[in-house]
């Protein structure tokens, strides 16, 4: 039986550092992304990127933008949206209700049909809670 010591040796897995992105880069893929009907993960993933990162650097931008946007002297910013006054049409009178103090119930159930005016009042409410329980 050999007593000898052997090493081994276990293959260690490389380390992986942190990805640098030039700003182009950044700047191409954010611009793919912010394409109408253009999907965030579709774009990160064709570019090797996490898709949650590429959101990141996409809603970051898009803080940019606000931010030098507000900067912006008055005579460039656009205008901002105001309250519009429309023309309103004077009110029409309603007409009475047919039976004030009233409704009318129709009922159908298979070939039957009942038809039925009620005064409003709890009485009514309550039959009709029991009929069509």
């Amino acid at each position: 039986m050999d007593t000898s010591e052997t090493k081994l040796e276990v293959a260690r897995p490389v380390r992986r550092g942190w990805r640098r992105h030039s700003e182009e880069f950044r700047a191409r893929v954010i611009d793919l992304a912010r394409q109408p009907g253009a999907s965030t993960a579709a774009v990160a993933l064709a570019n090797g990127l996490n898709a949650n990162m590429l959101r990141r650097w996409v809603r970051e931008h898009e803080a940019g933008l606000a931010v030098s946007s507000s900067a912006a002297p008055s005579s460039m910013a656009p205008a901002a949206p105001s309250f519009v006054q429309l023309p309103m049409v004077a009110e029409r009178a309603l007409a009475p209700a047919p039976h004030p103090g009233t409704v009318d119930v129709q009922i159908h159930r298979g070939s039957t049909k009942v038809a039925v005016t009620l005064p409003l009042d709890s009485a009514s409410a309550a039959w009709l809670r029991e009929v069509l329980g």
